[in-house]
């Protein structure tokens, strides 16, 4: 017995190896999305994070996925955009997060009772006022 048969025997049972991690990670992603999803009701952003994280899991390792991914990217860009900053390398939270709840606040209250933009205002009013 050479040393190189116990890597052949590893080398061809490589193959089922991967495939079958790579439908862990994809099974584990799938759960972590439908637990992102299942804790965004409660108080808190730990939702989004989740889900998140279970997405870029699924992306990662299903080629459909990634196609229907593309598919909703081209017929909805503005919906599919803050998808796509969070799952870059070095992603921006606060900034996509900021965005996200002034959208929410806009299709929810009337344009008077908006108090997100107010309060964006105020607080660069007060930073300009002390670096002064």
């Amino acid at each position: 017995m050479s040393f190189s048969e116990p890597y052949v025997r590893f080398r061809r049972s490589a193959p089922v190896f991967d495939r079958a991690l790579r439908w862990g990670q994809m099974a584990a992603g799938v759960g972590l999305f439908l637990a992102g999803i299942a804790i965004a009701p409660l108080p808190g952003p730990l939702g989004v994070p989740v889900s998140m994280l279970g997405l870029a899991m699924v992306l990662k390792n299903s080629y459909w996925a990634k196609r229907q991914f593309i598919r909703v990217q081209r017929k909805r860009p503005k919906f599919v955009y803050p998808f796509r900053r969070l799952l870059r390398k070095n992603p921006e939270f606060a900034p996509v997060f900021w965005q996200q709840a002034l959208r929410a606040e806009k299709l929810v209250l009337k344009r008077t009772n908006r108090v997100l933009s107010r309060l964006r205002k105020s607080a660069r009013r007060q930073i300009r006022k002390m670096s002064r």
